[in-house]
């Protein structure tokens, strides 16, 4: 438990150093009867004794002050997910300008669907404070990797902390080149639905570079 506690505060540390959480954000890792949770404490200086153990949804061994308030999404998603191992939650700066808009987060160049193949906006912009509204972003995030929340930044999953942290550095890459894409005036190229399928196969051994390379950018310190 203890080196999980460390490996969840370098994960954040790691959010911050690259961009992908400023000020809110939180990270978090399933453990065998619960999940350990970052505390409102600033990300780029966490360490393990910022980390909280949450039990059965309520915080244990901590003050209950220093959890997020958005730990019920955490919680609802591990209930509706048991594949999911890690959360990592930010507000990357073109995420946040794309979670402004009514359209769906197109998926415009390979890499960014390491972020998943279809990414959905969950359309309340309320803190998911409460059991029924992490239960809601649990449904809008269904089987994907990762999920925008309507101007309010997004989330990432994976089966473990750092590639749920890489998942969410190449959401934020596909929404940056959304952005710049629209802000260019270009128009898209149109790719078929075979075609992508066939491109995102390689998603899996692209994913592999890139945590190591995620790893090595923002968090030498985690082995």
């Amino acid at each position: 438990m203890v080196g999980l506690r460390s490996a969840v505060a370098s994960t954040a540390r790691m959010l911050a150093s690259s961009g992908l959480a400023e000020a809110f954000g939180h990270v978090s890792a399933r453990t065998p009867t619960g999940f350990l949770i970052t505390s409102t404490s600033p990300l780029f200086e966490a360490t393990a004794d910022d980390v909280i153990r949450v039990e059965s949804g309520v915080p244990v061994g901590g003050p209950t002050r220093a959890a997020p308030l958005e730990m019920p999404m955490h919680t609802a998603i591990y209930d509706a997910r048991p594949d999911v191992r890690a959360i990592c939650r930010g507000h990357p700066p073109h995420v946040v300008i794309w979670g402004v808009s009514a359209e769906p987060l197109p998926l415009l160049h390979g890499l960014g669907g390491m972020a998943g193949r279809t990414v959905r906006t969950h359309p309340d912009i309320e803190l998911v404070k409460t059991a029924e509204a992490g239960e809601a972003v649990a449904r809008t995030l269904g089987d994907d990797a990762s999920v925008l929340l309507a101007a309010n930044g997004c989330l990432a999953v994976g089966a473990d902390l750092l590639e749920a942290a890489t998942r969410l550095w190449f959401l934020e890459d596909r929404a940056r080149v959304a952005v710049q894409a629209r802000s260019a005036g270009l128009t898209p190229i149109t790719i078929r639905e075979y075609t992508w399928d066939r491109r995102l196969q390689d998603s899996v051994p692209e994913l592999v570079r890139a945590r190591e390379w995620m790893r090595r950018s923002f968090a030498p310190d985690q082995e």
